[in-house]
């Protein structure tokens, strides 16, 4: 809608300065025509934007300009307060800025929104750790994020996964990831991208040096390359196995990393066939372990149940 692309390019100028038509026509998935349109529907309104020409030229604010923005949509206003329970403010320091912040937005809110917003935030909440995740380790992620933001390299030991030895890296970092309630770090080291899981760093220091980032490569993309090294890693195992229908929500909870697809439930058969696929031999060697545990249960039980039949006891008579 027009008003919301001329409320988002206003705070687009606000906060970033100066702007090209291109860079706002893709941010904001129009034409640069349609962009051109907009500064000047914006400049008819009374806002003092205007535009320069060149290969240094852009659209920009006239200097000292602020404006407050309240016109935000009952939609807009649910998103804002669902951040407050994404549970990644705690690592960074930033709980109590989240509060201020969500307080302040709840003044400035039009007074029809604010009943949804405060009902959202009690209503809604997302807890982004893994069931049977695990104790996880302690991260302080203070040196880590001192690097993102002030674009600084990075000296760091770091153990990886399934290695006992603590390696010592230097890195160019993008910034931080959470995913899936676990940090992590996306930097490049000579120049290529690589993840650094943020609890098995045991020390990181801050270099002098600035940090030596691939051109055109922002955060975004160096993750995308990243996750899809982890999640198309080859020479993995491949895996089916048969769950109890009764016992497949358990099943689902438990392995959803691993599932290559979802099983096919006919709603009828006590069996439910599914393929996993498992990234390295220990994980397979856990699922073995489970399956071998299960079954040592079930002979234990049918063992107890046999002898009970032959030798019922007293209660058991009554």
């Amino acid at each position: 809608m027009k008003s919301d692309r001329l409320l988002s390019i206003l705070l687009l100028l606000q906060t970033r300065g100066r702007v090209t038509a291109s860079e706002l026509a893709a941010r904001l998935e129009v034409s640069v025509r349609t962009i051109h349109r907009d500064i000047e529907a914006l400049s008819t309104s009374g806002v003092p934007v205007y535009a320069e020409r060149g290969r240094h030229g852009g659209v920009e604010l006239l200097a000292g300009f602020r404006t407050d923005v309240t016109g935000l949509t009952a939609d807009e206003s649910r998103a804002l307060f669902i951040l407050a329970a994404q549970g990644t403010h705690a690592a960074l320091g930033l709980d109590s800025a989240l509060g201020s912040a969500l307080r302040k937005v709840m003044a400035a809110l039009p007074a029809p929104h604010r009943p949804a917003a405060e009902a959202t935030s009690r209503r809604i909440l997302v807890d982004a750790t893994r069931w049977k995740g695990g104790p996880q380790r302690s991260v302080d992620l203070a040196t880590l994020q001192d690097a993102v933001f002030a674009d600084r390299r990075l000296r760091l030991r770091h153990r990886h996964s399934g290695e006992g030895e603590t390696r010592t890296y230097t890195v160019d970092p993008y910034g931080l990831v959470a995913k899936a309630g676990v940090w992590y770090l996306a930097a490049d080291r000579r120049g290529l991208p690589r993840l650094f899981r943020a609890d098995r760093v045991h020390s990181a220091a801050l270099l002098d040096d600035p940090v030596r980032r691939r051109p055109g490569v922002e955060l975004a993309d160096a993750w995308e390359v990243l996750r899809r090294q982890v999640e198309e890693r080859t020479g993995g195992i491949d895996v089916t196995v048969r769950v109890r229908r009764d016992r497949l929500d358990l099943f689902l909870r438990l392995m959803a990393p691993y599932l290559a697809e979802l099983p096919e439930d006919d709603g009828e058969s006590a069996w439910v066939t599914a393929r996993l696929s498992l990234g390295v031999v220990r994980e397979a060697r856990q699922l073995l372990e489970v399956a071998r545990a299960a079954a040592s249960v079930t002979g234990l039980y049918q063992r107890v149940g046999e002898r009970s039949a032959q030798n019922p006891s007293s209660e058991e008579l009554l």
